[in-house]
């Protein structure tokens, strides 16, 4: 795991804690936002590393990301349509 990736939890935690905070005395309920804003800044943390890495893989790889599907050249008449049995 690289020094850019990891830097994304604390980030998001910590904007998550602010947000939090701040509706928390606004609202006079300290504790509901207090841990909803860890949580959900924990999440936006998670979710940034992900997109951190599918940009860095992007890059890496000089193309699209990938779904996993055949590359072919689409030719219909092959046959086979993917199912089973049939006779």
């Amino acid at each position: 795991m690289s020094g850019n990736k990891a830097a994304f939890l604390p980030i998001g935690v910590g904007a998550g804690v602010a947000i939090g905070v701040a509706v928390g005395t606004a609202t006079d309920n300290l504790a509901l936002w207090l841990s909803l804003g860890v949580a959900i800044g924990s999440g936006l943390g998670v979710a940034m590393m992900g997109l951190s890495g599918a940009v860095s893989q992007k890059k890496s790889d000089g193309g699209g990301v990938s779904d996993g599907g055949a590359s072919g050249g689409g030719d219909a008449s092959c046959g086979s349509d993917g199912g089973g049995g049939g006779d």
